[in-house]
């Protein structure tokens, strides 16, 4: 299937509590959990909807870091070609080069602030809200532009760079709803950010927002004074409701809109492995432990979302929760003996259906062979 159909890449962190681990580190922390941490990156088919390939690194490393490390492990494991869908983590312009320097097809989400995707905004911004712009299916407005792309490779065996023009397709989308809602979150965090610097209480990791947003003045008299540069602000507010896709080969809008939609499998993988698999914690004290436990949480990930897969193809969900399932075929009971065959106890019919529902043998089935 690798070649048929779009892979959606992402990450997840799993907070620690061990100072043995030689990976937990502090970072990016996406259930907000203040604790360090490792991070685990996951491939995750959207069709087949099943897990492909996984691996674990340092806590401190940001998905963007992440990209020139997979495509050299695709390539060892024989699959230099394939479809990537990422969210905007995963964007650089190095990323999006290595993509097109390794024959990858991609579909990929990018932030508004990008110079680029701000003309394209601006260009589109005055019809934007179209009625012939409207997509009824996703309840907002959509724009395809095709643009150049930059391209750049550095070639060290002839101790140049290759610059050349490739072609990419930029879709824009705006939801009114979504531009409401931006505007709050926006409006909350610079009340938060005024009174960071009210307080005298900065935090490192908001100083480039302290100077885009406020000019803070000091006098003798009054003190301390937060200005906010409005132009800044507005400048911002003028992208609100927008969301970009970049693609390589997807040039319908609407076909990007709903592969990038499905990559929300890789985020339910990663609610399996935390939730129904146990690895909110990690809950071992060394290293060759993790490996060997996040191994064989990656193989149950395989059983339990090809079996999901199943339930959902044959519509099993309206008889059955997953567990539901997987207790009626555990009262089937099964032993051996040494130098015997397989002994099964009774299948009944609808359990022996359940496992013609999985496309496997029945267990009675397996002890005949």
């Amino acid at each position: 299937r690798m070649h048929d159909e779009y892979w959606a890449y992402d990450s997840t962190s799993i907070s620690s509590y061990s100072e043995c681990l030689n990976q937990v580190r502090h970072g990016k922390n996406k259930d907000n959990d203040r604790l360090p941490q490792i991070n685990l990156l996951l491939l995750f088919g959207q069709k087949s909807n099943l897990p492909f390939y996984y691996r674990k690194l340092a806590g401190n490393i940001p998905d963007v870091k992440t990209m020139r490390v997979l495509l050299h492990d695709l390539d060892v494991l024989g699959y230099p070609k394939v479809k990537l869908v990422t969210d905007r983590g995963f964007y650089s312009a190095d990323n999006v080069n290595g993509l097109y320097q390794n024959h990858i097809k991609f579909l990929m989400s990018a932030g508004t602030s990008l110079s680029f995707v701000k003309k394209a905004i601006e260009s589109v911004k005055e019809t934007m809200s179209d009625w012939s712009r409207y997509d009824d299916k996703y309840d907002l407005y959509t724009y395809t532009q095709t643009i150049e792309w930059d391209y750049s490779q550095e070639r060290p065996y002839k101790g140049d760079t290759l610059k050349e023009s490739r072609r990419m397709y930029l879709h824009l989308y705006y939801n009114a709803d979504k531009a409401v809602e931006d505007g709050r979150k926006f409006n909350l965090r610079m009340m938060d950010l005024q009174q960071e610097l009210l307080s005298g209480k900065r935090k490192a990791e908001h100083e480039k927002d302290y100077g885009k947003y406020f000019e803070v003045k000091q006098t003798p008299v009054r003190g301390v004074k937060v200005v906010a540069r409005q132009q800044a602000m507005d400048e911002a507010k003028s992208r609100f409701g927008f969301f970009v896709l970049l693609s390589n080969e997807v040039k319908s809008s609407r076909i990007a809109l709903e592969i990038y939609r499905n990559k929300d499998v890789v985020e339910k993988a990663f609610g399996n492995i935390k939730e129904r698999l146990n690895g909110k914690r990690m809950l071992v004290s060394s290293d060759a432990s993790l490996e060997g436990k996040l191994f064989v949480e990656f193989i149950a990930l395989i059983y339990l979302s090809y079996i999901k897969r199943q339930m959902s193809e044959k519509n099993l969900f309206k008889q059955y929760t997953l567990q539901g399932l997987l207790d009626e075929a555990d009262l089937i009971e099964c032993y051996t003996r040494p130098g015997k065959s397989l002994t099964v106890g009774e299948v009944l019919h609808k359990q022996r259906q359940l496992f013609k529902d999985m496309d496997v043998l029945s267990p009675d089935a397996v002890a005949s062979l």
